[in-house]
């Protein structure tokens, strides 16, 4: 996954999920870890940085 699918899938999530993205994104990383998929999870460990980053930027007003 590319850093751009991360950034446009980070957006969905907070978009889809609101307040609750991170939370989300976090269990769908569970997941991956608990079906022993160490990648998926990588992938999803990532999205939580970015949905993280915007989050914070976004409370602050820096919005992009």
């Amino acid at each position: 996954m590319t850093d751009r699918d991360i950034w446009l899938t980070a957006n969905l999530m907070i978009k889809q999920y609101g307040d609750g993205a991170a939370v989300e994104v976090a269990m769908r990383a569970e997941d991956m870890l608990q079906r022993g998929d160490l990648g998926g999870r990588d992938v999803w460990r990532r999205v939580l940085s970015a949905v993280a980053e915007l989050t914070v930027k976004t409370a602050a007003g820096s919005v992009h």
